[in-house]
């Protein structure tokens, strides 16, 4: 399997230049860029579709947070190694809960409204895997809208900045490198009513990729229609190295809309459970119960793997979350957005069991990145779910995603800043890396999501793994022979991009012989610290190969660690620091 430097596109016909090109309006993208201006001469904005229609603004869950005095970040810190399973970056961690707390204040400052009790303090809630009340939502379930609102309110109150522009309806198809490798800017095509119309390049000193996760890799996803690894497929073509894309989130309870529903699935979310609901099987047997300490309140892996054996144990294909002792007016007031949803599809959450089943949620890998977000490109930044920080290890623990954004965006543009001011990163000029160019039909999309579906999906084995490299394999043949036509469109440029990242995903499950986190092997079900303590780091060499290699990861990682109970020996003696 080869991957091609770039994408069959048009020559540019226009260009545009800014200090630094910001990809993706969600918690990242936007953090980001609002943070950069008036420290940056020049920054450009650009987003897929319009601003709202990130994944950001689909979170219903929340934020995690230390913001009570009964939590501790050690607590925090010690629940997201847990979730991690041995692969988290112990100083990536605790990066994030350090900075975590006054990122959130800021938020708020910014005009963030949160939900609060009676007394005007927070509300804070509790998710899988966490041992404390951390989590603030907003709407009850709509956490990420509002967080996606304040940004976007705050983007707009100084839209008439001349050193900041927003270009809406736009795709970013490449990455621009000069002699040295160094990124330097985009290729970007502006659909529909954006105000350019057709393939541009963008130069610029710096490029941050905050493009979200790949989720429309899969048949069924939480994820929106544009969440289709263009920033990821496009680092890699560059050459960037990628790390644990093996690792992919499927969440527990996704409502089953019956054999065949295809796209994007409605997602129940963690905090229902953590409200008290619980799942059951078609007897009404309560199966969460033994299974582990927290019960329905483990972390989603241990959840979605508790499902699936209770699906092939019972041969179905769902089973139910039963939220109905909440009751009617707790649940429209707490998850009214959720409520409305179901009732829209036939389902009442106060009155009758609601059929779920795991689906494609999160992206744990992504372009590798350092604790300043710099990637292993130089000029190359990464940032949310496009990136993998090292927080999240083999499973992300339930709502650390917008803090994860929040955090290390705040790092990235105080990086910018300072090497932009030292004179660092000067500009410089693309160069024409030459090479063959792929694309791919859209129609083809439906036919590399089924096979990433059912060979690298959330149960996988050597065979069913082989047997997708086969059939992305003959993908690759049609894409290299234009199979999506000479000059390509925004359809075919992500399928595309899904071809190329199903190809990395695959290698690197099938690199991986043991079960951990969100990988599931059957022919191996136990996981292996002897063997696979490590990142399988993928990247692309001058001539297209798929190049692997193993970052190894402490064995005191796992020191005082229980992964198996999820249960922390040091928990007890934790202070409040």
């Amino acid at each position: 399997m080869r991957i091609p430097r770039r994408l069959r596109s048009r020559e540019p016909g226009w260009t545009t230049t800014a200090d630094v090109i910001v990809v993706g309006s969600g918690v990242a993208g936007l953090t980001t860029a609002l943070r950069l201006r008036r420290r940056v001469a020049r920054v450009l904005l650009v987003t897929k579709t319009v601003l709202d229609e990130g994944s950001t603004a689909w979170a219903q869950g929340g934020i995690a947070a230390v913001m009570s005095p009964e939590d501790s970040a050690a607590e925090h810190v010690i629940d997201t190694l847990v979730a991690g399973v041995g692969l988290c970056d112990i100083e990536a961690v605790e990066t994030l809960v350090r900075e975590g707390t006054d990122a959130v204040w800021d938020l708020i400052a910014l005009g963030a409204e949160f939900d609060r009790g009676d007394t005007g303090q927070i509300s804070l809630t509790r998710e899988g895997g966490h041992h404390r009340d951390r989590i603030l939502h907003a709407g009850g379930d709509a956490t990420g809208k509002e967080i996606s609102r304040a940004l976007i309110a705050a983007l707009k109150r100084v839209q008439d900045d001349p050193g900041i522009e927003v270009i809406e309806h736009a795709l970013v198809v490449d990455l621009l490198t000069d002699a040295a490798s160094r990124v330097c800017g985009v290729t970007l095509h502006v659909i529909g009513e954006g105000q350019v119309d057709g393939v541009g390049a963008a130069h610029a000193r710096a490029v941050v990729l905050a493009t979200g996760g790949l989720g429309q890799i899969y048949a069924s996803t939480t994820n929106p229609p544009v969440a289709t690894g263009d920033g990821m497929a496009a680092a890699l073509r560059a050459g960037a190295t990628l790390a644990d894309l093996e690792f992919v989130q499927f969440h527990p309870t996704v409502l089953w809309l019956g054999e065949g529903s295809l796209g994007q699935q409605p997602l129940i979310s963690e905090a229902v459970r953590g409200e008290g609901a619980f799942l059951v099987d078609g007897e009404g047997v309560a199966f969460m119960q033994g299974q582990h300490p927290l019960a329905d309140l483990a972390p989603r892996d241990v959840v979605a793997r508790a499902i699936l054996r209770r699906m092939r144990e019972t041969g179905t294909d769902h089973v139910f979350l039963d939220c109905r002792h909440l009751g009617a007016e707790f649940l429209e007031r707490r998850f009214p957005s959720i409520v409305d949803r179901c009732r829209e599809l036939g389902f009442d959450p106060a009155t009758e069991l609601l059929p779920v089943a795991p689906a494609q949620h999160y992206a744990s890998g992504g372009v590798k990145t350092d604790l300043r977000g710099r990637s292993s490109l130089e000029g190359l930044y990464a940032c949310g779910e496009t990136s993998c920080t090292g927080v999240h290890g083999a499973n992300r623990l339930a709502s650390n995603s917008l803090l994860e954004g929040l955090v290390f965006a705040r790092r990235i543009a105080d990086d910018l800043t300072a090497r932009l001011t030292a004179g660092e990163l000067p500009e410089t000029a693309p160069v024409d890396p030459g090479g063959d160019r792929e694309l791919l039909r859209p129609k083809r999309r439906l036919t590399v999501q089924r096979a990433m579906t059912a060979g690298s999906g959330t149960v996988r084995s050597a065979a069913s793994l082989d047997a997708t490299e086969l059939a992305l394999a003959a993908l690759s043949v049609r894409a290299a022979d234009g199979d999506g036509g000479r000059k390509g469109g925004p359809k075919s440029w992500e399928t595309t991009n899904l071809l190329h990242l199903g190809h990395a995903l695959t290698r690197a499950a099938l690199l991986r012989e043991e079960t951990r986190g969100g990988h599931v092997r059957e022919d191996f079900p136990d996981r292996d610290d002897a063997r696979f303590l490590h990142h399988v780091l993928l990247s692309r060499s001058t001539t297209g190969e798929l190049m692997t290699r193993v970052l190894e990861v402490p064995p005191e990682n796992l020191v005082g660690l229980d992964l198996d109970q999820a249960a922390d020996p040091r928990r007890e003696t934790v202070g409040q620091e």
